[in-house]
């Protein structure tokens, strides 16, 4: 923002962004400042809301601060986040490269916590058999230490494995961000833009090939509650932004033309 790097603390789920708040620093201090506003709304709808797992990338300072807002909540590292980090290393080398995602992505789709380590262990094997680049050979060994992170998904079998879904969502936030060349007031202008940004995303109607019929004005928001206020995609975006009064709010009136 004005030149100075500038983080934000996104939550998603289900197809919608949830929370989206600036953090100064991506220390963990200010990142539970940031995703703390998600935590506060969250629990202001149910007050004992509590998350089951959340999946997040390697960045300690990111997974503290989601255990220090939630206590109870279990972490599961990202797998494609290892992927990349394995890949980006031999992107150059086709043949390597299509072989090692598949050995990779061979682990991710074993079907127990038994099977992952046994996958593992093979690869590990067969990349200190092979002559590979060292700093490969030591990310592939290093997974053993990520293990128990990966295996415990398997414990919750409906949670994400994978931070897709995140990645996704935030890459439209930073084609948005890039186009009106990012921030340039304060923080709270930041975060207003940040929560526009949201809103737009979780009401807006999906492209018609995604539609199950012509009447159709399936949104994020839909898809995730089960139902809408009104079939127009903007009446029912301003109903829902409306609050009725909950939080000490004002009721408005919409009148669209």
């Amino acid at each position: 923002m004005d030149g100075e790097r500038v983080y934000v603390a996104t939550t998603v789920a289900a197809g919608c962004i949830l929370g989206a708040e600036l953090s100064a620093t991506a220390a963990t201090e200010d990142l539970q400042a940031a995703y703390g506003v998600f935590a506060q709304e969250a629990t202001q709808l149910k007050a004992d809301y509590q998350p089951q797992t959340v999946n997040t990338d390697g960045w300690e300072a990111t997974q503290a601060a989601w255990k220090q807002l939630f206590p109870g909540v279990t972490l599961l590292l990202c797998f494609l986040h290892t992927v990349l980090a394995i890949g980006q290393r031999c992107r150059s080398q086709a043949t390597l490269f299509k072989t090692l995602m598949g050995k990779l992505w061979n682990i991710y789709h074993a079907t127990s916590a038994a099977e992952f380590m046994e996958r593992l262990q093979h690869l590990q094997a067969w990349a200190i058999a092979q002559t590979l680049p060292e700093t490969i050979v030591t990310k592939i060994l290093h997974l053993s230490v990520k293990a128990p992170q990966f295996t415990i998904a398997y414990d919750f079998p409906e949670a994400h494995r994978t931070s897709n879904m995140l990645d996704r969502l935030m890459n439209y936030q930073n084609r948005i961000l890039f186009s009106m060349q990012y921030f340039h007031g304060h923080q709270d202008s930041a975060n207003l833009a940040l929560r526009a940004m949201a809103i737009l995303w979780n009401f807006h109607p999906y492209s018609r090939r995604s539609q199950p019929s012509p009447t159709d004005t399936v949104s994020p928001f839909e898809q995730l509650n089960g139902f809408y206020y009104h079939p127009n995609w903007l009446r029912n975006f301003l109903i829902a932004a409306s609050i009725n009064g909950r939080g000490g709010g004002k009721f408005n009136k919409h009148t669209i033309h």
